[in-house]
């Protein structure tokens, strides 16, 4: 049996999916404002994390100017956490409409090159919707998921997500991650990794938001594997909309050049660094909706 802390939190997201999707919509997003609001005035390391991140963005930024990104930013994550439990309820229509994507051509025109296209996002708005509204507008894409305990609560993520139409493969536990997403490439199909966290250590240091940071290099290796374009990809929600009203801007930055000479690590890690470029000029933009509430600078302790 699941240690409890586990089975707390099996329950907790399936109380999520089952009673959120079947709210009154204004009503959920309320609730789930009220929720930020507190986890914001409680703190904890996850919430001073987050305002540590904040203020690399905002270097200039006084104590009550952070103060006020921090709640927007915890108040902007619970967004994401409302609309994960109510996106399976919502159509293909809603999903496309509720979306403004900026340069959409260098996916799209990937997509029926049949080359294979390769997406690097940072934890930023909503990238469920983007990846629904990828598989939608695009064709078949693929992600990664970190197998999360219990294997149940796994499982779950992994079938929400695939009704939103991508596929997904586990991190670990599963079969050569590297070499399935390759093949899936190589048939023309796309793939899109979050990449602002190194979750197996096997990250490469670039400089994000002016600072020393450890990013994973899986989206560079594909492209530099496969041949298919590299973009990093950006989520922030449309600025202005009332929760429950929402919707996303996608903006897919300009193909990430591949590097004429150099080792295959120094190819990955030049790559990366250009990744780490395009998620700084974003997360500087709208900072609140960098969901970060975890370590990604070397300077920071463990």
């Amino acid at each position: 049996m699941p240690p409890l802390r586990e089975r707390a939190a099996l329950a907790a997201y399936s109380l999520g999916w089952a009673v959120t999707r079947r709210a009154p919509e204004r009503a959920a997003y309320a609730v789930f404002d009220v929720v930020a609001d507190l986890a914001t005035r409680r703190g904890g390391k996850g919430v001073e994390r987050l305002r540590a991140h904040l203020a690399r963005a905002r270097p200039d930024a006084g104590p009550a100017e952070l103060d006020a990104l921090t709640r927007a930013a915890m108040r902007s994550y619970l967004r994401y956490w409302c609309d994960a439990f109510r996106l399976p309820g919502w159509d293909r229509a809603r999903v496309l409409d509720r979306v403004v994507a900026v340069n959409q051509d260098f996916f799209v025109d990937a997509m029926r090159s049949g080359g294979g296209f390769v997406g690097a996002l940072p934890h930023m708005g909503n990238w469920d919707h983007a990846g629904a509204w990828a598989c939608a507008v695009g064709g078949p894409v693929a992600s990664v998921a970190e197998r999360l305990r219990p294997e149940e609560l796994f499982e779950r993520f992994v079938a929400y997500r695939e009704r939103l139409g991508l596929r997904i493969l586990p991190l670990t536990g599963g079969g050569n991650v590297v070499a399935e997403l390759r093949t899936w490439l190589r048939a023309g199909n796309g793939v899109c990794l979050l990449c602002d966290r190194d979750l197996t250590a096997s990250g490469v240091e670039v400089t994000l938001l002016g600072e020393p940071a450890r990013l994973a290099p899986g989206p560079a290796l594909l492209a530099l594997q496969t041949g298919a374009p590299l973009h990093p990809i950006t989520v922030a929600y449309a600025p202005g909309a009332r929760a429950g009203a929402h919707g996303i801007v996608i903006t897919f930055h300009p193909e990430v050049p591949v590097p004429a000479t150099g080792t295959t690590r120094e190819k990955v890690t030049a790559m990366t660094q250009g990744v780490a470029d395009a998620f700084s000029a974003a997360i500087r933009e709208r900072p609140e909706d960098w969901h970060m509430l975890q370590r990604v600078f070397s300077a920071d302790a463990p």
